[in-house]
């Protein structure tokens, strides 16, 4: 489904978004037809109903596929995701490294060193578990890309961008991700740049 991306500073608490979505939480998927999807959750289960809905040649782009049981460990491990590694990692790292930076009431602060350790310990751990699903299976999940895969790499590739992944300490890791940024579709996502924030020359490069 192409898209048209918007900028979107969350903590504006612009009037244009909270109409959209009243908790001012990002990404808001608004459709042609004027249908409101909000969350990253919600989008993919509406995208995912309507493959299933769809051409049988359309299904291999489900991001749940398989069986309920399949379907439930992809849920699974998007809740580890989105919520635990969100909370534990890439939320506060963003705050620390990014906000800081673009954020006017934030510009004097300095991140906090030992709250970055913290989080780097954490991350550590993540990609030991990442590393574990890799080695077990094709995909993060089981056999096929599903929405856990976009879900991990979304957060990975946040952290990536600011040179925070050890990825040389996880091979298996490392060798997912590369697959999986290799795909036509997340190359927008590997060009995609914050402004004043350059990332690290081996962000994009397929073969790091």
């Amino acid at each position: 489904m192409a898209a048209d991306l918007i900028e979107e500073l969350p903590w504006e608490w612009r009037p244009a978004l909270l109409s959209l979505n009243p908790s001012g939480a990002l990404p808001v998927l608004e459709l042609d037809d004027g249908l409101i999807v909000a969350g990253a959750y919600a989008i993919s289960e509406y995208l995912g109903e309507l493959v299933r809905r769809g051409p049988p040649d359309e299904r291999a782009r489900d991001p749940f596929p398989g069986s309920d049981e399949d379907r439930a460990e992809v849920r699974r491990l998007v809740d580890w995701f989105h919520a635990k590694l969100a909370t534990e990692v890439s939320r506060d790292m963003l705050r620390e490294k990014i906000e800081g930076r673009v954020r006017p009431e934030l510009s004097r602060q300095q991140p906090d060193a030992q709250l970055l350790r913290a989080l780097r310990a954490n991350l550590r751990y993540h990609l030991s578990y990442v590393s574990y699903l890799a080695d077990q299976r094709k995909w993060l999940a089981g056999d096929e890309l599903s929405f856990a895969d976009l879900a991990a790499a979304g957060h990975l590739s946040c952290l990536d961008y600011l040179d925070e992944v050890p990825w040389e300490a996880y091979p298996s890791a490392r060798s997912w991700y590369a697959r999986l940024k290799s795909r036509a579709s997340f190359r927008p996502l590997l060009a995609d740049r914050l402004s004043g924030i350059l990332p690290p020359l081996h962000y994009d490069n397929l073969d790091f």
